[in-house]
């Protein structure tokens, strides 16, 4: 079965375009994760930003190379790009301390939001199985049924969901430098899911995910001159870290919905989630609280919202017709319109239309 030394041999065969050397030896083979039964192989390559048009084929290449080795049936190739900071490949070891200082990479602060995009709306939990994914693509179809322009990112980069909920695979295409999102159900998709194997693991630190979460944000055409995207929904993973604090830094916010079940173990993560974004001065527009009935309670996040004095937008009885619909790739919002279920996530959509202004 192929080894690593058997993947970077085939990937040392991809010639860079810059520096006229392989892959590996170049040092744009970033994150390789080789499975012990030589099956599956993946790995990262970081370029400068503005280069992924130019990487683009070599991407391609790559990808090719690895499923050409006799025995690699599953591949996974991610383009990403990052400016690199002066400090990079030892380059500061002659510098004086003053001047190491002065060329560290520093904090981004916060830029423009994505081209074409009118609002940004976060939705977020601070703990994982709550419902998050499942209601950020409801609430998406939702808008969408109001007739808004409605894109939704898939920041959970460790455990994208939205490519399954939607229905969609495959890659996007690249066009111009950007990457064109996938189309369903009326709205527009990006994912690492779309970008990755279905069943590869994402073994990534916290700045590869931040760069892919970059990528995607900055890098798809979300909307164009013409027809500008009214809403970015973005699916946050649970908790409050790297991938939270990327988009914050990356993109002005308009607001955030946190989504959490009625019992304490919930509504505590979903407490520091609040706490994150009213540090960063971001608006929590709401909560809303999923799964309520008699397995995991009622009336636990409303009470919440009162302690915080943030607008409750709503409860979502558990409903195996929710899991159904996101299992067959097709939002139960679109799949039965006018079902309860559908009726409730159309109450939020008007709350938090109205608080966007769209």
């Amino acid at each position: 079965m192929p080894d690593r030394d058997t993947v970077i041999a085939a990937l040392d065969a991809v010639i860079d375009p810059k520096s006229g050397r392989g892959l590996a030896a170049a040092g744009l083979v970033q994150g390789l994760t080789v499975a012990a039964d030589g099956v599956r192989a993946g790995f990262v390559i970081e370029v400068p930003a503005g280069d992924t048009a130019l990487y683009a084929p070599v991407r391609d290449a790559a990808e090719a190379a690895l499923k050409a080795i006799p025995g690699m049936a599953r591949v996974s190739v991610v383009l990403t790009a990052e400016a690199a900071p002066a400090t990079r490949r030892g380059r500061t070891a002659s510098l004086s301390p003053q001047a190491v200082e002065q060329t560290r990479a520093k904090a981004p602060v916060p830029t423009d939001r994505p081209a074409h995009v009118r609002r940004v709306l976060a939705i977020a939990s601070g703990k994982g199985g709550v419902g998050k994914s499942t209601v950020a693509v409801n609430l998406a179809a939702a808008l969408a049924a109001r007739g808004l322009s409605v894109g939704v990112l898939d920041a959970d980069v460790y455990g994208p969901s939205l490519p399954t909920m939607l229905g969609v695979s495959g890659k996007p295409e690249y066009r111009d430098g950007l990457m064109e999102p996938h189309l369903a159900h009326g709205l527009r998709l990006m994912s690492v899911g779309l970008l990755t194997g279905a069943d590869d693991a994402m073994v990534w630190r916290g700045p590869m995910a931040s760069q892919a979460l970059t990528q995607m944000l900055t890098q798809t055409r979300w909307g164009t001159a013409d027809r500008p995207l009214d809403v970015l929904v973005v699916d946050l993973p649970p908790g409050t870290g790297d991938v939270q604090l990327t988009l914050i830094q990356k993109t002005p916010l308009d607001g955030a919905v946190i989504v959490s079940t009625p019992q304490e173990v919930a509504l505590a993560d979903a407490r520091r989630a609040h706490t994150l974004f009213r540090k960063v001065e971001v608006p929590t527009l709401g909560l809303i609280e999923n799964m309520s009935g008699d397995i995991f309670g009622q009336g636990g996040a409303e009470a919440e919202a009162g302690r915080l004095g943030v607008p409750f937008l709503g409860d979502l009885p558990l409903d195996a017709a929710l899991r159904e619909a996101g299992d067959a790739g097709v939002p139960l919002v679109v799949s039965d319109p006018d079902g309860a279920a559908a009726r409730r996530f159309a109450v939020v959509a008007a709350r938090v239309a109205d608080v966007l202004g769209v």
